[in-house]
């Protein structure tokens, strides 16, 4: 029976699907919502306490362990954040190699959410390995992308997991030309296999929920910003410089989240790859526009639901300027560089865009050049107050339409939609004690 008219609790313990561990509770008393809550019930994490005391090369390495997935993200942007406390300045060849790193990361992640976390969702599977029998070369074309972006990672960082090769200044080896030259062609090859993506997601049924919110995203006037940029918010009018970010997440504590949560100039706010598209469609690859356009992605768009579409835009952008990466590395070749550097004391800040939206690394150094003050501020934290607000006005839309199953799917699926990685997003709370 759809619709729901009584008084009852809805209490989605740890849902699936989703990196971490976060709760949905849902309170209707004679058919009225009194309460929506995202509960984030996931441990807390230490990296910023663990890191004061440590070289200045060593960070980097550290806080990539903070995730698995978005291990990429957080080495370049405490990378940036080093040098920039340092004074330390990087030639065209380390932004290259940076900018071609951090894309292999986005088609890891977006290949694995969309066709692994997903699409699931939209073809009534509780997850991906029931669809092995009924759709074996889908699945079969999502290993295949995912173990393409997996070894470009491999073939730039050393590794797949946690790579190795980027460091302060520079790169520790550099990598081999005959085995980018490989990715090339494999990547190329797969451009097929992009289109069959698109054609998947364009025949699946997305929910109609809009809520506006704020986009927040780096952006910069010469390129779609992944690795450099200032950050737009699409309230506000000039661009803020990443060493301002603290005036963007203005964080603070809610008691059921063991996360902190962000606002800027409204309520809350959304990053993202939606978040990104909006505020920087005009800079995608003329492909992956094309692409957009053919999945009904227009801006300004305010359906959460459509990150997943937002994403497969960022592969098919990823894909094509990733190739043009290649081929300029391949015609110019590489040359080892004089990484060498001298710590000391300064304070500088990093930033660059991962898969679930723009992340934030904050290091100071003492007169020795040893860490004495650290912070970070994750995509996911920054969207949580995003996405309870975002239940809190769909449970009262669907909740005369939807049976309780349904409703449960709806905001699973609209969780997922973010993209979430909770364990990222819980770091260390300082607390002053006040008699």
């Amino acid at each position: 029976m759809n619709g729901q008219t009584g008084t009852f609790t809805i209490d989605i313990h740890h849902v699936t699907r989703v990196e971490g561990h976060g709760s949905i509770r849902i309170d209707v008393r004679q058919g009225v919502v009194e309460e929506v809550k995202l509960c984030i019930v996931e441990a807390n994490r230490f990296f910023e306490s663990f890191v004061r005391g440590m070289a200045p090369e060593e960070i980097p390495w550290v806080v990539g362990r903070i995730c698995g997935i978005c291990c990429v993200g957080h080495q370049l942007a405490a990378t940036k954040a080093v040098e920039n406390a340092l004074g330390l300045a990087v030639s065209p060849q380390t932004v290259l190699l940076r900018k071609m790193l951090n894309e292999s990361q986005f088609l890891q992640s977006h290949i694995l959410h969309v066709y692994f976390l997903a699409v699931p969702d939209f073809v009534g599977a509780p997850s991906v390995l029931p669809l092995i029998k009924t759709h074996p070369e889908v699945v079969k074309r999502a290993l295949r992308l995912k173990k393409l972006a997996n070894d470009y990672t491999a073939v730039l960082g050393g590794r797949t997991l946690h790579p190795m090769a980027n460091t302060l200044r520079g790169w520790r080896r550099l990598p081999d030309l005959d085995e980018l030259e490989r990715i090339r062609q494999r990547l190329a090859a797969a451009l097929p296999d992009l289109l069959e993506t698109v054609a998947i997601v364009r025949t699946l049924r997305l929910p109609d929920f809009e809520r506006e919110t704020e986009f927040v995203s780096l952006t910069h006037p010469d390129e779609y910003a992944l690795y450099d940029g200032a950050v737009r918010g699409s309230d506000s009018g000039q661009p803020v410089p990443v060493a301002d970010y603290r005036q963007v997440t203005n964080e603070f504590t809610m008691p059921h989240s063991t996360t902190r949560w962000s606002r800027w100039h409204r309520e809350s706010y959304a990053v993202g790859a939606l978040a990104r598209v909006n505020n920087n469609v005009d800079q995608l690859h003329p492909e992956a526009r094309t692409v957009a356009e053919t999945l009904g992605l227009r801006v300004p768009c305010f359906n959460p639901y459509m990150n997943n579409v937002a994403q497969v835009v960022e592969i098919v952008h990823c894909a094509h300027h990733s190739l043009s990466l290649l081929e300029t590395v391949l015609d110019g070749g590489l040359v080892e560089e004089d990484i060498g550097f001298q710590p000391g004391p300064g304070r500088g800040v990093g930033a660059v865009e991962v898969p679930r939206g723009i992340l934030f690394h904050e290091y100071a150094f003492d007169a020795q050049g040893r860490c004495c003050d650290a912070n970070a501020v994750i995509p996911t934290s920054q969207n949580i107050n995003n996405i309870e607000r975002d239940m809190q006005a769909l449970v009262p839309r669907m909740l005369p339409h939807l049976s309780r199953n349904e409703l449960t799917l709806h905001l699973e699926m609209l969780l997922r939609a973010y993209d979430p990685c909770i364990s990222c997003s819980v770091h260390m709370l300082e607390v002053d004690y006040v008699e």
